[in-house]
């Protein structure tokens, strides 16, 4: 079992550009490394890249990171093996072999997070496609209008990531206030967050949890395309999902059951990431082990 033994991390907003970011980044890798030997470098990061070549191609949350070459970069400066992995892929190597896919040999992994990426392992095996763009399916459209994710409206990353739901309880704030009627969030609508949207529909507030049940509703929808698709042992998804898992996971669950073929949804189970809050941390270090 793989084990975190120390971390350090920084905002990326502070650095001027890849190469700064880069050269901090091993700085601080130099530092935690400091009288150790390093065996070899993993790297996880959101799509598109090439884990073969080892660049970064341009993700929309790394704005100017044009085929960066983080692979080549951290091999030439601690001259260790070194490996670029999609975060979701690395995240589904980490779970699958220490977390709640272990075992299986058919398991989505699903971030739920920032955006809404997939890993797919099949038949014991990782796959990654053509360009390392399987598991996209934050891309899917699942309805003709709705909260933007993905550059697509109606996606399922907009309707089933922390962005997405933002948007869509600004939306529904912004129909109270033209309304006239108040709300706990209406304060700080353009910052909400989905912890205080969750938290309040826990409470029975009656418009957080529709928005939830939104959420749940469509995360079912499009695990029901995935499981007649693919037909996995096991679904697992992080972050909002792992933090919310009792409120949205019935609702999901019982969309599958309506959508997708009876014997492959019997077969099918949908559970929260068992690495919980250090899926990130064992993503890295599953990379570094050259799982891709």
């Amino acid at each position: 079992m793989l084990q975190v033994l120390e971390k350090k991390k920084f905002p990326t907003a502070d650095c001027k550009g890849p190469q700064e970011t880069l050269e901090r980044l091993g700085d601080l890798a130099q530092e935690l490394s400091a009288g150790k030997e390093i065996a070899g470098i993993g790297i996880s990061c959101g799509g598109p890249l090439n884990s073969r070549e080892g660049l970064i191609l341009s993700p929309p949350n790394l704005v100017g990171w044009d085929r960066v070459p983080a692979a080549s970069y951290f091999a030439e400066r601690f001259h260790v093996p070194a490996y670029l992995m999609n975060d979701a892929n690395a995240c589904a190597m980490a779970e699958w072999r220490y977390g709640a896919g272990r075992g299986t040999e058919n398991m989505i992994f699903l971030t739920f997070g920032t955006g809404l990426g997939a890993g797919l392992i099949l038949n014991g095996k990782l796959y990654a496609g053509k360009q390392d763009m399987a598991g996209e399916l934050g891309h899917w459209r699942l309805e003709s209008f709705g909260p933007v994710g993905y550059g697509k409206a109606g996606s399922m990353e907009g309707f089933c990531s922390g962005g997405g739901i933002a948007q869509m309880m600004r939306t529904r704030l912004l129909e109270l206030a033209q309304a006239g009627k108040s709300h706990p969030l209406l304060e700080h609508a353009e910052d909400v967050s989905t912890k205080e949207v969750f938290e309040l529909a826990e409470q029975g507030d009656p418009v957080c949890l529709e928005v939830c049940q939104t959420v749940g509703r469509q995360f079912g929808k499009g695990l029901a395309l995935v499981v007649d698709l693919l037909n996995p042992e096991v679904i697992v998804a992080g972050s909002v999902f792992s933090r919310n898992y009792g409120m949205l996971c019935p609702i999901a669950e019982e969309v599958i059951r309506q959508e997708s073929l009876a014997v492959s949804a019997e077969a099918c189970r949908l559970l929260p990431s068992k690495l919980g809050e250090s899926i990130g941390d064992m993503a890295a270090l599953t990379a570094a082990l050259g799982a891709g």
